[in-house]
């Protein structure tokens, strides 16, 4: 006979299951993995004293925070790349390149 084992058989709604393996594939878990990892987070917003709807307000801040650092990085980044660019005459270059293209293309 078999030891005890660490998992208890839990009936779940069918579109819970559903929506775990829908969110589970892109990260490589298993439904029953995604269920357990929101069962995790759960527990976490509970013991905090937030509410889920506080919690979800303050992740949808933090990815909005996220997203705009990140928007923010990438103009800097590709206003920095156009200005060295620009200095080394490598942009303009560039560009007259593709408007002779086009025009022979036009031809």
């Amino acid at each position: 006979m078999a030891g005890p084992s660490n998992f208890a058989s839990v009936k779940l709604p069918i579109d819970l299951v559903e929506q775990a393996r829908e969110a589970a594939q892109p990260l490589r878990r298993s439904a029953a993995g995604q269920i357990e990892y929101w069962a995790t987070l759960g527990r976490v917003v509970e013991h905090s004293g937030l509410t889920a709807q506080e919690a979800q307000t303050a992740i949808e801040g933090y990815e909005a925070a996220a997203r705009k650092s990140q928007q923010t990085r990438t103009v800097a980044d590709l206003t920095s790349r156009l200005l060295a660019a620009e200095v080394s005459r490598s942009l303009a270059g560039r560009v007259r390149e593709v408007v002779e293209e086009n025009r022979k293309l036009a031809n």
